[in-house]
């Protein structure tokens, strides 16, 4: 099965790759070609070229994204317009956009608010309101109280409370993941699927196809329907004159039964539970929640999952308290939340920069990658100027060269102002956790860089007052101890590499 599996993916990847090299020839020799049509096709282009440069610059877009299309457009007015137009206009796919918006809309009701939460959330943590409101008021994602959370790191820690917990599943078990991976890790939970399906157990998996575009072969999904797994490819991958590529399910969603879910940055492939290596030791994070908060991440899989149906599926029949209350009690909030690339809200980045400007002692976070746009470095710097211990802390080992040098090119400014830049010395530091004076805290799937704060779609859990907050704050410590912390005079570099991570820089965004 495993061969069969393999050829497949390899000619499914060849046939694309095929396909992708003959439009990009083309295109070059219709241009280069010296013909009349060349000539006709060079003004044309140039002239996209100039419109887009001017529909850039209106757009309400990041300083950052705006500049580098504005940059490679004078750079290359022959290119530079075309390829905005492929890469950019197809991420905003109107229709999907527009069911995917009415979805989200039509089940606010079913995600419902708790006004006595939100008044003991003031009472105790009046600082912290404003994040609390934001989320709430402007794009409806309650805030819970009766919730146990439990934080698991690294991935081997979170390995057997999954397979726990899905071997406790009744009604059904939802999964939505970035990658998928063939191995040791995604095969113990797929033994479980197969059995919970059999006992009549819902089981939904949906993943993203650029994810998995070198791990799972096309018929996969017909493979898990014949195991009575219910499966959707989240925007498959074809050759870019045909595909919105860039926005991307990045989510790492498991709900089951509505009463416990998880979500964090591990996604169902060996290396993140580091039964494979790859980059070093691969540092990951997942907090899971038990009781009234995990609707939120049920409800989160549930609008993505009938995005593409004419119809939202009715969230009644999945709720799991409408016949009795929630019997667990708890001290902590949570409050889990989405981030949708198609709307016009940064809600990854707004919740990290109401994190940062609510500090009063500490700023700690992890991330695979530091891709950061004007505001953010602004407010780290001021807050660390202001007496705030920044600290941040990145891989030593990295998985993509170009985003670890334009990652490197932000320490110097970063440290000058007096933030603390870590370098995990183990290997890949993969996890992406955030905690703020040791009272609150975020573990998601958000990255600090422009592809998860603006084009993918993410998720994350908001936390005040549990002990899941101290476990997060006690695990990035530990993360300091092991890793380098690079100092001013340790920053210098030659000039030819200061000049190659400034361009990198200029072009991350895109990147």
């Amino acid at each position: 099965m495993r061969k069969q599996w393999f050829q497949s993916l390899l000619m499914r990847r060849a046939v694309i790759i095929l396909i992708l090299l003959v439009e990009i020839a083309s295109f070059i020799f219709l241009v280069v070609a010296g013909t009349l049509y060349s000539e006709v096709a060079s003004i044309l282009f140039r002239i996209i070229s100039v419109v887009v440069a001017l529909y850039v610059v209106s757009k309400n877009d990041k300083g950052g994204y705006r500049l580098i299309w504005v940059f490679l457009i004078l750079m290359f007015p022959v290119f530079g317009g075309v390829l905005y137009v492929f890469l950019d206009f197809q991420m905003n796919n109107n229709q999907y956009a527009q069911n995917l918006g009415e979805i989200v809309k039509d089940t606010e009701k079913y995600f419902p608010f708790d006004p006595e939460a939100k008044k003991e959330l003031q009472e105790k943590y009046p600082r912290y309101v404003k994040n609390v409101e934001y989320l709430e008021r402007n794009l409806h994602f309650p805030i819970y109280k009766n919730t146990k959370t439990k934080y698991l790191s690294p991935g081997e820690e979170f390995w057997p409370v999954l397979l726990e917990k899905l071997r406790g599943a009744k009604r059904y078990i939802f999964m939505e993941y970035f990658t998928i991976d063939d191995g040791k890790f995604w095969n113990s939970i797929l033994e479980i699927l197969k059995e919970k399906a059999s006992e009549g157990v819902i089981v939904r998996i949906m993943y993203d196809d650029m994810g998995c575009f070198l791990s799972l072969p096309s018929d996969y999904p017909q493979y898990l329907h014949s195991l009575g797994i219910q499966c959707k490819v989240f925007n498959s991958f074809r050759p870019f004159f045909t595909t919105i590529q860039n926005n991307r399910d990045h989510r790492k969603i498991t709900a089951i039964d509505g009463k416990v879910a998880f979500c964090g940055g591990l996604n169902l492939a060996d290396e993140y539970v580091n039964e494979k290596e790859r980059f070093g030791y691969w540092k990951d994070s997942a907090v899971m929640l038990e009781g009234e908060g995990a609707w939120s991440l049920t409800g989160f899989f549930l609008q993505m999952w009938s995005s593409d149906e004419l119809e939202a599926e009715e969230f009644t029949a999945f709720y799991p308290w409408k016949d009795k209350k929630c019997e667990i009690r708890t001290e902590g909030f949570v409050q889990p939340y989405n981030d949708i690339p198609l709307d016009s809200e940064r809600v990854g980045e707004n919740v990290y920069m109401n994190m940062i400007t609510s500090a009063e002692k500490s700023i700690y976070f992890s991330t695979p990658y530091l891709i950061l746009d004007e505001d953010v470095i602004a407010s780290l710097c001021l807050a660390a100027k202001s007496g705030i211990d920044v600290r941040i802390v990145t891989p030593s080992k990295y998985d993509k060269w170009m985003i670890h040098q334009a990652t490197r090119s932000y320490y110097r400014e970063l440290v000058k102002a007096g933030v603390h830049i870590y370098e995990y010395t183990p290997g890949f530091m993969h996890s992406k956790t955030m905690v703020v004076d040791d009272k609150v805290a975020i573990v998601g799937s958000v990255n600090w860089d422009y592809r998860s704060l603006y084009l993918h779609f993410e998720s994350a859990v908001w936390m005040v007052g549990t002990d899941t907050v101290h476990d997060v704050y006690y695990d990035l410590q530990k993360s300091f101890e092991v890793s380098d912390e690079l100092l001013p005079g340790e920053l210098s570099s030659r000039r030819g590499w200061r000049l190659l991570r400034l361009i990198l820089r200029l072009i991350s965004p895109i990147l």
